[in-house]
């Protein structure tokens, strides 16, 4: 095992891919000489040339319809957003191109295609560079969302991704760039799809994914001193959703409380809470909570823009109260 940052695990994975399968080529702002402004692609056109690292304009509906375009053509392109804030001005090219392609080709057609992006807050990058919009792409059929928390997952759900047949959305995070973990030398790949226990517990079941799968750990491990045992589930995959491990903990746990740091109004978190209900009411033995973050524009201050997104205090006085029920 190897000690990476979450970013040189990213970087390691497209390497790999690249190295492994000719057809994969990267397409971004930046992503060339300036190795990506969070240096992901950081050295990967010195070793595989202009024609596989493209930088592009300032253009993103431009290059993200190329890549789809030659995804459909045959290869499989890895683009990249600098913000996930920019996707409004891709959601044609992606939610009525990209995502339908199969399934309006009677599933002749595949589409091999990567769009990665971060979002989230951090570095006091304001509203338009700090929004957490993977409830956008969760609701378009056809598309495959992935938003790892840690380098492990990182590199594995993003070599899976490139492998892919189907579109997928991969949401990085700014807070995790830097974050370091245990990374296997050997070749390996994490299933889309699944879902990781990365703490197990008996008294609440919390899911989470991203940025705040860090900030639960840190809340269990409160509680823990208090005898609460959580079990904390990290989606890394939110379409397709690994509902069956969420409803086994639950039916152990009998509660349940979802985090996320998108606001709260239309999240991901409403509809998982709205399956559960469906699948396992009777299982439960107190009203599930959600805590997510504030319905507000991010400010550009970084002390009010950690106010607008869940605190490890607030999940932890949130599942006290599920425990307390």
């Amino acid at each position: 095992m190897a000690l990476m940052k979450y970013r040189e695990a990213l970087n390691a994975a497209l390497r790999e891919e690249m190295k492994r399968d000719p057809l994969v080529f990267l397409m971004g702002e930046g992503i060339g000489e300036k190795g990506g402004s969070y240096k992901v692609t950081d050295k990967l056109l010195a070793q595989f040339g202009e024609k596989r690292v493209i930088d592009t304009p300032i253009s993103e509906a431009s290059f993200v319809g190329m890549a789809g375009g030659e995804a459909i053509a045959g290869t499989r392109p890895v683009v990249e957003i600098l913000f996930v804030d920019f996707a409004y001005l891709v959601m044609d090219q992606v939610a009525n191109q990209v995502a339908k392609y199969n399934f309006m080709t009677g599933g002749q057609g595949i589409v091999p295609f990567v769009l990665r992006t971060q979002g989230g807050i951090g570095n006091g990058l304001a509203g338009q560079h700090s929004q957490s919009l993977e409830a956008v792409f969760y609701h378009v059929p056809g598309l495959q969302v992935i938003m790892p928390a840690t380098p492990y997952d990182a590199k594995g759900l993003l070599k899976a991704s490139i492998r892919s047949d189907e579109p997928v959305i991969f949401i990085e995070h700014k807070q995790l760039y830097l974050t370091e973990g245990e990374v296997p030398e050997e070749e390996y790949l994490v299933p889309i799809g699944k879902a990781d226990i990365k703490r197990g517990g008996k008294d609440v079941t919390l899911v989470t994914y991203s940025y705040m799968t860090l900030e639960s750990l840190k809340a269990a491990e409160l509680l823990a001193q208090e005898g609460i045992d959580v079990e904390v589930i990290d989606l890394r995959t939110l379409v397709p959703m690994d509902m069956d491990c969420i409803l086994q903990s639950v039916r152990k746990t009998g509660r349940l409380v979802v985090v996320h740091e998108a606001v709260r109004r239309g999240g991901v978190g409403g509809d998982i809470v709205s399956n559960v209900v469906e699948e396992a009411f009777y299982d439960l033995e107190a009203p599930i909570k959600r805590i997510a973050g504030k319905n507000t524009t991010i400010p550009f201050n970084i002390n009010l823009e950690k106010l607008c997104i869940p605190s490890v205090e607030e999940i932890a006085a949130g599942v006290r109260e599920v425990y307390a029920s």
